[in-house]
């Protein structure tokens, strides 16, 4: 089934802010899970799996038991053709603004992306992510 309103949106990731991020990390790859790109050090790094089907899971590191008001899954994100178009439908349907659309360079590898990414929160405050990687 296509959506008639935002066109090109699909599941892209969901995020997880891991405890330890190579016991996590040894986790999903067990499971069949592929590293995919990485990004970002210590307790700041952040890695992505593919799930096997194009779906992809991000690892947080230095998510403790007890922080994030999201729980240990930080967000939603779907992917899009259109970021702006995205946020701004969300906008209107009562989605409250987060972060406004931007284009963002990572230091990543084995190579360097870039991502054009925007977040709304929804009607119980969890952040939804528009998504698309950017040539």
């Amino acid at each position: 089934m296509t959506n008639k309103k935002i066109k090109g949106m699909g599941f892209h990731h969901i995020a997880l802010k891991a405890a330890d991020i190579e016991k996590s990390s040894r986790f999903y790859e067990a499971l069949g899970m592929t590293f995919i790109v990485g990004w970002g050090e210590g307790e700041n790094e952040i890695r992505m799996f593919d799930f096997g089907d194009g779906g992809r899971l991000e690892l947080f590191a230095n998510g403790g038991d007890d922080d994030a008001v999201n729980g240990k899954f930080a967000h939603l994100a779907l992917c899009v053709d259109n970021v702006e178009e995205a946020y701004e439908i969300a906008l209107a349907a009562g989605g409250e603004p987060h972060i406004a659309p931007k284009v963002v360079p990572l230091d990543s590898h084995p190579e360097k992306i870039s991502i054009n990414i925007a977040f709304v929160k929804g009607p119980d405050g969890e952040e939804v992510e528009f998504f698309r990687q950017v040539p």
